[in-house]
């Protein structure tokens, strides 16, 4: 059987556990076929960020156009873009790449800076899954999100701005709240105490593209990323990766 292709358009982590580096574990670990254009180049491990290389525009440009003109994504998974002109590239190219999940990287777990809300903003017209964590909600429609209550208001918020879907996640909170078609329901789920989150939210989003592209319904796709990183973040609970927050299990090492 051919395997379904998952496009991640994204940046690179040197460390590993996050960006096209978590994509494609997550991609593998779940059964599809993962392709990928490169948006930054990151030096980058547990402890932080050191230091961040844009790839040109013209260079993501023959990324794409190498991807789309031979390999058909089943799915396309946005994530650090860096650059706003990168931003409007992807959203030239919108038609061409179906279930769109767009994951707006403002900050690294160790809470190193990597993208600008502008780099993210120009996307939001089109319609997608966007899955910002409460911060990056926050960032987008510029207020503080905290509470589930303000999760709620901020995804259907940025749902009517055109993505039509948006799932605020909460992190060390398991508390995630999913907006779509006009109705918000709130994801309740187990904290899994852990040091080890660097690239949760990477993979989440991951996740529900290959789900997506599996032709899961929008829920279901959710909650199945949900559980997968709840069991990847149980597996490398006691890791001792690096000195900072380390990576997820994302292959079932630990089980």
């Amino acid at each position: 059987m051919t395997p379904r292709v998952v496009l991640t358009i994204a940046g690179s982590d040197s460390g590993g556990g996050a960006g096209i580096q978590a994509d494609l574990k997550t991609f593998a670990a779940l059964g599809v076929y993962g392709v990928s254009v490169v948006t930054a180049v990151t030096a980058q491990n547990t402890l932080g960020v050191t230091a961040i290389h844009p790839v040109p525009v013209d260079v993501v440009a023959a990324q794409l156009d190498a991807v789309l003109g031979d390999l058909s994504p089943d799915a396309v998974k946005v994530g650090m873009i860096g650059d706003p002109a990168v931003a409007e590239l992807i959203a030239s190219r919108v038609g061409e790449l179906p279930n769109l999940v767009v994951d707006p990287v403002l900050v690294a777990t160790s809470g190193s800076r990597l993208s600008g809300v502008d780099a993210v903003t120009p996307l939001l017209p089109y319609r997608c899954v966007l899955t910002p964590n409460r911060q990056e909600a926050g960032a987008l429609v510029g207020r503080r999100v905290t509470t589930v209550a303000e999760a709620a208001g901020a995804a259907a918020e940025l749902a009517a701005r055109g993505p039509g879907a948006v799932v605020v996640t909460g992190s060390e909170s398991a508390v995630d709240v999913l907006h779509a078609d006009g109705v918000t329901t709130v994801l309740d789920g187990d904290p899994v105490p852990s040091g080890n989150n660097h690239g949760s939210g990477c993979t989440f989003s991951s996740a529900i593209a290959v789900r997506l592209a599996q032709g899961d319904p929008l829920p279901v796709a959710v909650r199945a990323a949900k559980d997968y990183v709840g069991r990847a973040l149980a597996g490398s609970r006691d890791w001792k990766l690096g000195a900072g927050p380390g990576p997820l299990d994302h292959f079932g090492f630990s089980h």
